[in-house]
C-alpha cells in the first residue's frame, strides 16, 4: 500500500501548487503542494479501507503531505476506541514538521462530548514539551475545543507557563488568546492586563483581536492600549 500511496501523492501534486505551499511553509523539506480537499478525500478513502492499519503502521515521512495524510487517516477512521485513537495520535505527533501539518490535522479530530475529559488530559503533557510543534499541537487543539467557561482559567494559566522561543509556538499562543478574548472577553481581558507572555506574543494576540469582526470598535480601542514596546535589537 505504501508505494501506491506515494504514487497517488505524486499524481495529486501535479494538480496542486507547490510554489505557493512552499512559500507558506518555509524551511520545510518535501513540500508537494497538494490541495487540502484532495488530500482529505484520499485520507477518507484510506480510512474506509480494511487495510488502514497497515497504512498507518508503514506511513512514510518523505513528504510534508505524507505526514499530513497520516494524521488525517487517524482522525477519519471509524470503529476504534478513543484509547486506540489517542495512542495512534501520540505516535503521529512527533512527525509534525510544519504549522500546516499541525493545524490541518487538528481540524480533522472531532471530539465527542463524552471524550472531552480524556482529550483534555491527553494534550496536557504537550504544553510542557521542548518541541516546537508538539507545543503547537496542544495549543491548537485547545483553541479549537477547550475555550469555554470550564477550562478558561486553567487554559490561561497553562499558556502563561509556556517558555519556548519557536515562532510557531508564539503565533499559536497569540491565536489562542485572541480566540479566548472573542469567546470570553472578561477573563481574557484580565489576563491581557497581567500575564507573563513575551512582548511578541502579547502584541500579536492584540493584533489578532483587533482583526476580528466580532470585536467592537470600543473594545478594540481598549485592546490597543495594552500594546507593549518591542525591545530594540
Amino acid at each position: 500500500m505504501g508505494k501506491d500511496i506515494s504514487t497517488h501523492l505524486t499524481d495529486l501534486a501535479a494538480q496542486g501548487n507547490k510554489e505557493f505551499a512552499a512559500m507558506l511553509n518555509p524551511d520545510v523539506d518535501g513540500v508537494l503542494g497538494i490541495r487540502i480537499p484532495q488530500l482529505r478525500l484520499l485520507a477518507k478513502s484510506i480510512a474506509a479501507d480494511s487495510s488502514w492499519q497497515e497504512y498507518v503502521a508503514s506511513a512514510d515521512t518523505e513528504f510534508m503531505e505524507s505526514r499530513m495524510l497520516h494524521g488525517m487517516v487517524i482522525g477519519y477512521v471509524k470503529g476504534i476506541t478513543l484509547q486506540h485513537r489517542l495512542a495512534l495520535i501520540a505516535d503521529w505527533v512527533p512527525r509534525i514538521n510544519s504549522w500546516s501539518v499541525c493545524d490541518c490535522v487538528c481540524s480533522t479530530f472531532k471530539l465527542k462530548k463524552s471524550e472531552r475529559g480524556q482529550w483534555w488530559q491527553f494534550i496536557q503533557p504537550y504544553f510542557k514539551s521542548k518541541e516546537e510543534y508538539e507545543i503547537r499541537f496542544a495549543v491548537v487543539m485547545a483553541l479549537r475545543e477547550f475555550v469555554d467557561d470550564e477550562h478558561i482559567a486553567q487554559l490561561l494559566r497553562t499558556i502563561d507557563a509556556i517558555r519556548h522561543e519557536g515562532y510557531y509556538v508564539k503565533m499559536a499562543v497569540a491565536w489562542l488568546v485572541s480566540v479566548c478574548y472573542v469567546k470570553l472577553p472578561q477573563p481574557t481581558m484580565q489576563y491581557l492586563k497581567d500575564n507573563r507572555l513575551d512582548n511578541f506574543s502579547q502584541n500579536k494576540a492584540l493584533q489578532k483581536i483587533c482583526e476580528s469582526l466580532r470585536v467592537s470598535d470600543e473594545q478594540k480601542a481598549v485592546i490597543r492600549r495594552l500594546k507593549r514596546k518591542e525591545p530594540r535589537r
